[in-house]
């Protein structure tokens, strides 16, 4: 394949399109633009001599843009060009069309120049997809209006060959640039104020729990914020009596005896050991009877069943009379209504009503 020489001359003569160096230039930042462009277009050597290409020869083009500027650097754009071009062969025209996409790359150090690439179909004497490379100048007269010449190298995919073209075309910019605000003064320092006179402030008093009690006079440290405190910094405690609950004892008792048989001591031992694991809890000891027999007979059974009670817990646990007391109910409170062998047994039984002081913190 021969490659065209004069895309190279092109390019190498493209910044004689500048006036200058210093060209103008405009905010394009996030602006839209449209251009229009004349194209000359240069096929490949091999399309001048081949007749799947018409023998096609040089010409020219004309075509429109429509891109937007993301940043000052880097824009995109779409293109649609009707080409011209001439065959060698009887001199007819050979037209066709190119529609692509670009993405162009404005060079920091040189406002004015970019480079581009993209993506072209390419719709002449045959349809085929090309990729193109160029580099461009760029100058603006304002803020809206630009003047821009472009030379490009497009490189077929599906076909091989290396075509080229230069344009030269007006771009125009939509909307207006946005206004820079003009930096801001910086304001007159205010004079430094004159040092106020040093005071003596009293040393902080520490109160680490804060209890409202100085660590100097506290007595106990970490007191929990909702206690109300003494004067050394320690919980004050109310002392009410309140009933721990009923407890059964299961004494099984020998029929008309009031002694407590060794086979039967278990609850009352542990009753015993927890009124001396708990010295101030009291306890009233009640004995009731079944419904058998004569009533006036099994109340005073029931008494001196829960008076064996109490008497070993005196005894056995030492624990002090005034702590205890006993009474007899009898029948007169049954716990399982009727006359049955489950109710009698339920209802022949000792209970145990023990109350206790609880010690509990006052809060604030």
């Amino acid at each position: 394949m021969k490659l065209n020489k004069t895309f190279f001359a092109i390019a190498a003569a493209l910044p004689l399109f500048s006036v200058s160096t210093m060209a103008a230039t405009a905010d394009v930042n996030e602006r839209v633009f449209g251009s229009i462009f004349a194209d000359y277009y240069l096929p490949d050597g091999d399309k001048t001599q081949t007749i799947a290409w018409d023998y096609m020869d040089r010409g020219m083009g004309y075509g429109v843009e429509l891109g937007y500027y993301l940043n000052e650097t880097w824009a995109l754009r779409a293109e649609f060009a009707k080409l011209q071009l001439e065959s060698l062969l009887d001199g007819s025209d050979v037209k066709g069309n190119r529609i692509g996409i670009d993405a162009l790359y404005h060079l920091p150090t040189m406002e004015s120049f970019y480079v581009l690439g993209g993506l072209k179909r390419m719709d002449a004497a045959q349809s085929t997809t090309a990729l193109n490379l160029g580099v461009g100048y760029k100058h603006f007269f304002n803020q809206n209006v630009a003047l821009f010449a472009e030379a490009n190298r497009y490189q077929g995919i599906d076909e091989s060959y290396g075509d080229a073209g230069i344009k030269l075309g007006m771009s125009y910019l939509f909307g207006s640039a946005s206004a820079k605000a003009a930096p801001t003064a910086a304001p007159t320092p205010a004079p430094a104020p004159k040092p106020a006179a040093v005071v003596a402030q009293p040393a902080p008093v520490l109160d680490s729990d804060g209890d409202g009690v100085p660590n100097s006079a506290d007595r106990c440290a970490d007191t929990a914020a909702t206690h109300k405190v003494d004067s050394s910094g320690c919980t004050i405690y109310e002392e009410t009596m309140a009933a721990v609950g009923d407890i059964d004892i299961e004494v099984r008792f020998p029929f008309d005896s009031a002694a407590v048989p060794a086979s039967q001591r278990a609850d009352v031992e542990n009753l015993g050991a927890f009124m001396q694991r708990f010295p101030e809890s009291t306890v009233m000891i009640e004995g009731h009877a079944s419904n058998t027999g004569n009533p006036a007979y099994n109340m005073k059974l029931s008494e001196r069943r829960a008076n064996a009670v109490a008497e070993m817990l005196k005894t056995e646990f030492n624990i002090a009379a005034s702590r205890i007391t006993a009474i007899g109910y009898g029948v007169t409170r049954p716990r399982v209504e009727g006359n049955t062998p489950a109710a009698h047994a339920a209802n022949q039984r000792i209970e145990a009503k023990v109350t206790a002081k609880i010690k509990q913190p006052v809060l604030r």
